[in-house]
């Protein structure tokens, strides 16, 4: 299977400094404010965000196919919960969110290929020291 590749440069102190973050053809910059408060640029958990949203899409895409389905569209977003514990910065939450259009398939075995996806994507694996949950509806 293939290796992925991303990389970060930080420059000075963490309250002050700023940093760029890239993979693939995406270049961001971010900072304390932009991770921490609500500064612009980006920061890791967005990131994290656009992975998660991105592999569980594909990977419903497959759950629904070896089903007999075909989606005609599957939009996810990812809310990603920077929270302190114990005084430290942790990720305590994902809330994944994907609405799906798919003809012939009925509400229940959706919602039960959703679930499904939500515990075996790549990236949900990778995660699962973090509580995630799902709202998954057909359109």
């Amino acid at each position: 299977m293939a290796v992925r590749n991303a990389k970060a440069t930080w420059e000075g102190s963490l309250r002050e400094g700023h940093g760029s973050m890239m993979f693939g053809t995406f270049e961001g910059p971010f900072t304390w404010s932009s991770r921490f408060e609500e500064g612009g640029g980006t920061n890791p958990e967005e990131l994290v965000g656009a992975a998660h949203a991105g592999c569980y899409s594909m990977a419903l895409s497959s759950g629904l196919a070896g089903a007999g389905f075909t989606a005609k569209r599957i939009s996810t977003s990812a809310t990603v919960h920077l929270e302190r514990v114990e005084g430290k910065a942790r990720i305590t939450k994902i809330h994944l969110e994907t609405r799906a259009e798919v003809p012939g398939i009925e509400k229940d075995a959706f919602l039960k290929i959703a679930e499904d996806t939500k515990l075996g994507c790549p990236v949900s694996v990778a995660l699962s020291s973090v509580e995630i949950t799902l709202d998954a509806q057909l359109i």
